[in-house]
């Protein structure tokens, strides 16, 4: 059984139709004979939605208890049951009521997708995890549902339901997204044009990359080289000189002119040391480029201007960027250069921009570094200048009455040897050397056109030139493989300079790492192979790119790391010599590898050692404080019971009443272990509305005695975004610790006041107070200030406190009450004219609840 496919429709903003598009495709496949149902979908009393719904099938929802009160959720076992081929479900962020099968109704689609069931969902771009704090900061509502972006990445297909904001409001306007009681503060809030514009330029960039991501994942699998110009892509030509940041700055200028456009800076370190990059300068460059919004990239490769091309069409890129060369107007006999090679091989898919600088025609600094891996070309000029050299010196010589002796016409051929040295290398000279000895014998050695040499001396001077030409010719040859080891190493010390620079940084993602890898060895894929033993089968630690390899023996370059891991690479063979660079990359790997799992294992053990406080704690408490009232409880019901004493009326109320302050106080006792173990598992979720104080601070004060507090809450206060239940259970904690430690006859005062867009709750009680050491740690589980008795509590209630008000967006802080004691300030997020003004004042998918508490 297969995995089923997940479609998505993703909207910019509620009421786009992304519904209305789903039920759609539901028709469609369901007149095309597709087994399609209605796992769950909310149409949110939109008539045309709700119309929509009709002809399809529906799978009855599940009803929960919450709150004193109903809620219906998709039923995931009666769906998997019913195994349709097409399940509709609707708000794909949503989060369940508590005492579902899951907390998240992803996970809920995440299910019916293992079981081989479709999917088509839906989602609103503000609901993506990554987007929550950019979508806050433009329309000053935090979300309080969210899907991970993962999720959503993982679908087969993703469809955008675009709507324009005029278009947007004109249906809000006319009732079709909302009731008309919420239409006004809507518009007037969260769907203000502003918002909406920039919502659906979200949606619309975020698409843009997935869409990228599949075109890129199509290229690859069709091994499509060529460029296709759907977005601008621009590539930077760095020579680690200082005119690259010009290059940069240009770059980012020309991407900013189209929408969507990417900088990609790279620089290409020839194996053969062509370059001198300053890594200074290459640092700096890397750090501009990043500002700039744009990626860095180092790549080792052969020739620069095809490693430059190459890459360029791997990534789709539309524009290279390129500095005029540096090189002086003699220099140019060396080649035509780097610029002019990449524009005459770009063809008509690449556009080459030069981009001049103060740095033109000023030179390089350092000689071009020569190697003994000679072009075709040099060595063509180099066999030139070794066998038609002589030839045409020869021809001159023999053609002029001037008689230069036989001494000088050696020096003329030595010369020529020399230069087809410098040209062509050891055998070019070589050969020239034994063919100028031939020259010289034949037509200047007497007697002449005659193999014979008469003068003996002639013989030694003829021994003396070949035995000079060889000897130079193998010094030059040498020097040339001197100078090609030592750019072969400074290429490999600038690979391991940033390698190291990586450690030093403290960059610890494996992917980036096998990224790298990558693009430096111009390879497909990448994967860190690992396995127990020897005889149990590979597995991928980690990996990048399209088709890693299972197996180090199907990869084409492979590099054990130990025992039981190995690097595999795909797309090439590599020389002998890169494996030393390789095997550097595959030991910071292995260490990576090892400082990731060494994280994880601390990072549990730090769970664990929590835990086993809490729980060092908690037993400490049970057995006082729960076995206190516990005690209290059954002396008193054995008196009761007892038939040795017959208890006045009076007696036995006063029992009962022990009993039931007992069960109270355990009551109490229990819901703050309850609540601390929800903050501690992270399954909080408030359901934030706008709340007025004087609805919820008295109700708070149920659980304290007749006049020990006093309220002093204005009318005229804004309303607070809040949970009602969460926030009584708050303030319900911090008056009963401020009752507790206050003079008997002193009330505790709760006062509240505005600032800004902020309410401050204030509990004022005139005890012992708490020095400013101990300030914070009163708010840590189990923890009792001072001469508290062992039967008033575990010391949970205040940490229950912080932990609810920082799930609600506030802060609670203690201070020093002026005359002693100490005063607990409440700080909560006041309703703004940004927040609409109705029940409901999130524009969330699910305008009936936005938000619960989990359990």
């Amino acid at each position: 059984m297969g995995r089923g496919k997940l479609r998505i429709y993703l909207g910019a903003a509620p009421g786009v139709g992304k519904t209305y598009a789903m039920l759609s495709e539901g028709h469609r496949r369901v007149e095309r004979g597709t087994d399609c149902v209605v796992a769950l979908v909310e149409h949110h009393g939109r008539p045309r939605t709700e119309v929509m719904l009709h002809g399809l099938e529906q799978v009855p929802r599940r009803t929960l208890q919450y709150r004193d009160a109903s809620f219906t959720e998709m039923d995931v076992d009666a769906v998997l049951a019913r195994r349709p081929a097409v399940a509709l479900v609707d708000e794909l962020a949503h989060t369940n009521v508590p005492g579902s099968r899951n907390s998240k109704r992803w996970q809920d689609v995440e299910e019916l997708l293992a079981a081989g069931i479709d999917v088509i969902s839906t989602v609103n771009i503000q609901h993506l995890e990554s987007l929550g704090d950019v979508v806050e900061s433009i329309t000053g509502v935090r979300q309080q549902e969210a899907v991970p972006d993962e999720v959503v990445r993982r679908a087969d297909q993703i469809e955008l339901v675009d709507m324009s904001p005029q278009a947007l409001r004109r249906r809000m306007a006319h009732g079709n997204i909302y009731k008309p009681d919420r239409i006004d503060a809507s518009l007037a809030n969260y769907f203000r044009p502003g918002n909406l514009t920039a919502l659906r330029e979200l949606a619309l960039l975020w698409t843009a990359d997935r869409v990228d991501e599949y075109l890129q994942q199509y290229r690859g699998e069709h091994g499509i080289r060529s460029t296709w110009q759907a977005r601008e892509r621009i590539v930077v030509g760095l020579t680690g000189g200082p005119e690259g940041r010009t290059l940069i700055r240009r770059a980012s200028r020309l991407a900013e002119k189209g929408a969507g456009g990417e900088v990609l800076a790279v620089y290409i370190a020839r194996s053969d040391g062509l370059t001198a990059a300053s890594p200074k300068e290459l640092a700096v460059q890397r750090t501009l480029v990043e500002d700039l919004g744009g990626t860095f990239h180092h790549v080792i490769g052969d020739d620069i201007p095809s490693g430059l091309l190459e890459f360029a069409r791997g990534v789709n890129a539309t524009q290279i960027v390129l500095g005029s060369s540096r090189r002086k107007t003699w220099q140019y006999i060396f080649g035509p250069g780097v610029g002019q090679t990449v524009a005459r091989e770009s063809g008509p898919d690449l556009d080459v921009h030069i981009v001049t600088h103060e740095e033109v025609a000023k030179g390089r600094g350092l000689p071009v570094a020569r190697s003994a891996r000679l072009g075709r070309s040099r060595i063509i000029w180099g066999w030139l200048t070794g066998i038609a050299g002589p030839a045409l010196l020869t021809l001159l010589l023999t053609h002029i009455d001037a008689d230069l002796g036989l001494a000088n016409d050696m020096l003329l051929f030595l010369a020529l040897t020399v230069a087809a040295a410098l040209l062509g290398g050891l055998l070019p000279a070589l050969a020239s050397a034994a063919f100028g000895s031939f020259l010289l014998n034949w037509f200047f050695t007497p007697p002449l056109h005659r193999v014979t040499i008469a003068d003996p001396k002639n013989i030694v001077a003829i021994a003396v030139f070949f035995g000079v030409a060889v000897a130079v010719a193998s010094v030059v040859d040498l020097a040339a493989r001197r100078t090609h080891q030592a750019a072969r190493l400074r290429a490999e010390s600038e690979v391991l300079s940033y390698l190291a620079g990586s450690v030093l940084r403290g960059e610890s993602s494996l992917d980036a790492l096998l990224e790298r890898v990558r693009e430096t060895f111009s390879m497909e894929s990448v994967a860190l192979l690992e396995r127990e033993s020897d005889v149990e089968p590979w597995t991928r630690a980690a990996s990048v790119g399209q088709h890693p390899a299972a197996r180090p023996e199907d990869a084409d370059v492979d590099m054990p790391v130990g025992e039981h891991l190995a690097l595999a690479l795909t797309g090439r063979v590599l020389p002998a010599e890169d494996r030393r660079v390789l095997g550097a990359f595959a030991a910071q790997a292995v260490v990576v590898l090892d400082r990731q799992r060494l994280v994880d294992e601390a990072e549990q053990a730090r769970k664990q050692a929590e835990g086993n406080k809490i729980r060092t704690s908690l037993l400490a408490a049970v057995s006082h404080d729960l076995r206190t009232p516990l005690a209290g409880i059954k002396a008193a019901v054995s008196s009761l019971r007892s038939d040795d004493v017959d208890w006045s009326e009076e007696d036995r109320a006063e029992l009962l009443a022990g009993i039931e302050n007992g069960a109270d106080r355990l009551d109490h006792l229990v819901g703050n272990l309850l609540d601390m173990s929800r903050l501690q598992t992270g399954t909080v979720t408030p359901l934030i509305r706008p709340i007025d104080l004087d609805e919820v601070v008295p109700m708070a004060l149920g659980g304290v005695p007749d006049g020990s507090a006093e309220l002093d809450i204005p009318e005229t206060l804004p309303m607070v975004e809040v949970d009602k239940g969460l926030l009584e259970r708050v303030v319900a904690n911090v008056v009963e610790n401020a009752v507790k430690y206050s003079p008997d006859g002193t009330p505790v005062n709760v006062s509240a006041s505005a600032l800004g867009d902020r309410v401050e709750l204030r509990v004022v009680d005139q005890g012992p107070g708490v020095p400013d050491e101990s300030k914070e740690r009163i708010f840590e589980p189990f923890q009792r200030y001072g001469d508290a008795p062992r039967g008033s509590g575990v010391g949970l209630g205040l940490a229950v406190a912080r932990g609810f008000v920082e799930a609600m967006g506030g802060t609670i802080a203690a201070e020093d009450t002026p005359g002693g004691g100490l005063t607990m300030t409440l700080t909560l997020k006041a309703v703004t004219r940004r927040s609409p003004q109705s029940p409901q004042p999130l524009p969330s998918t699910d305008p009936d609840l936005s938000a619960r508490v989990g359990t």
